[in-house]
């Protein structure tokens, strides 16, 4: 409410003051219908301003000095090329009208150019260009992120933009006392990857507010910072790959590092209930993975040796099959 009393304010007084002080020797009203025009048009500016991004406003404005300079200075030296005074006069407006243009829709598209961080980065080593890392929502909750940095398996700068600090918040001030904890988790993990000595973490002011969905907010920022995205997201996964965008899937790594298990192995399994079919057992390894053993009904709440008879990999995941040997 205060910014609208303030652009009220800067109308009236500009209208006020086109009144009072009639420029180009206009007359009182026709002055202040020229002021308060020109007010709409600041407080349209000043309304654009709001919705755009400081970076890209940056980038455009040094942009459009860069190309003020450069076509002052092309403009001088074509002229002399020319003999006549109307074709070197019209040189110098096509470079003082060209290059500005140019140099604004380079900044603003490229405004990471003008960032001094960028600008210093050129006289290092290539090979010390910054490796970022984008965080979503599901890996900060999930938590494994905060122990796979820790034993230093994770290299570069984790990035964690605001708009996902900002749907976590949410999920942690839900009424669901459920989506609450896990919430509040995903902020302790955060907290914790802060304090890593393993890890750099940043938080990016960067937003796209025409983009509604966080997924595309996600891959634009990874875009623009050439950076890959942490996810444990499988259509957010699918999606940045089909555009190009690398993803490191928290889920795929854990299966990747799953124990082999071959038939004919022998491995210790704790029976925790009953299975399916007639004096079956059902045991879980320590990653999750559902082992199937029969003949071990009886050995429920019991520790035994199995010998593993077959391995089946499932869309869901990988089960394993084997046999208690009751004399063994």
């Amino acid at each position: 409410m205060n910014i609208f009393i303030l652009r009220f304010i800067i109308v009236a007084l500009l209208t006020v003051a086109g009144y009072f002080f009639p420029p180009f020797f206009l007359s009182s009203y026709l002055g202040a219908g020229l002021a308060f025009i020109l007010s709409l048009g600041v407080v349209y500016l000043e309304m654009r301003l709001r919705r755009s991004q400081f970076k890209l406003i940056w980038g455009g404005t040094v942009g459009v000095f860069i190309g003020v300079f450069f076509g002052y200075l092309l403009g001088i030296i074509y002229q002399t090329l020319f003999q006549t005074e109307a074709t070197a006069e019209f040189i110098r407006v096509f470079f003082l009208l060209v290059m500005p243009y140019l140099g604004y829709l380079i900044g603003s598209r490229r405004s990471e150019w003008f960032n001094p961080a960028y600008l210093l980065s050129l006289f290092k080593e290539k090979g010390a260009r910054q490796s970022y890392k984008v965080l979503d929502t599901s890996v900060i909750i999930d938590g494994r992120i905060a122990d796979i940095c820790n034993a230093a398996f994770v290299e570069g700068v984790l990035v964690i933009p605001k708009f996902v600090l900002q749907e976590l918040q949410k999920v942690a001030d839900s009424s669901d006392s459920i989506k609450r904890q896990r919430g509040r988790r995903g902020l302790d993990v955060l907290d914790h990857l802060q304090k890593s000595a393993q890890v750099s973490v940043i938080i990016s002011d960067v937003d796209y507010p025409e983009v509604k969905e966080v997924d595309t907010k996600l891959i634009e920022l990874a875009k623009h910072l050439e950076a890959k995205i942490v996810t444990n997201d499988f259509n957010l996964n699918k999606v940045a790959q089909f555009q190009g965008i690398p993803v490191l899937n928290i889920n795929e790594l854990a299966n990747a590092l799953k124990p082999m298990v071959l038939p004919g192995e022998s491995i210790k399994v704790h029976i925790l209930k009953e299975g399916k079919e007639k004096d079956q057992g059902v045991a879980y390894l320590d990653d999750g993975t559902m082992v199937v053993v029969d003949n071990s009904r009886k050995k429920i709440g019991q520790t035994v040796d199995i010998t593993v008879t077959s391995v089946l990999q499932t869309t869901v995941g990988k089960m394993i099959f084997g046999r208690y040997n009751e004399e063994s």
